[in-house]
């Protein structure tokens, strides 16, 4: 099981790399405004996305399913879990969301401003405290 949780934190740790990194290349794509610059940023953030952040976001989830199992009635019933799993919910749909974006700047249809990436861009830093201090100090409710 130890080694489990091992790869399960190095999958983490690089899925949060490309969460925290993603949003900061929208910013830098959304205030583009030369072609050479914009292909790049849409190669940057595609290969990003697909080879990067989504395998290391399959392993993260079917590693952390893996270590459930191991003790399912315990951590199921851990408010400290439930809240931990309802926050890597939460990141899931960001993931995906930042798929959608990828998508939207690769064919030229951002709708969003530098300053809503900006903020976009600290939603990963939340979840990450979050998560880890659910992780680490499971607090009881």
């Amino acid at each position: 099981m130890a080694w489990i949780k091992a790869f399960h934190i190095i999958a983490m740790v690089a899925w949060f790399a490309g969460l925290f990194y993603l949003p900061r290349l929208f910013v830098y794509h959304a205030q583009a405004s030369d072609v050479v610059s914009i292909e790049r940023f849409k190669i940057m953030e595609c290969r990003l996305y697909y080879f990067i952040m989504a395998p290391a976001a399959l392993l993260t989830i079917l590693l952390g399913v893996l270590l459930i199992h191991y003790a399912t009635a315990y951590y199921l019933h851990a408010q400290w879990m439930q809240a931990k799993l309802f926050f890597v919910l939460l990141l899931c749909i960001f993931h995906l969301y930042c798929g959608f974006l990828c998508k939207d700047f690769k064919h030229d249809r951002n709708h969003h401003s530098v300053l809503f990436y900006r903020l976009f861009n600290e939603f990963p830093t939340v979840m990450l405290m979050l998560i880890v201090i659910l992780a680490e100090v499971r607090p009881t409710f």
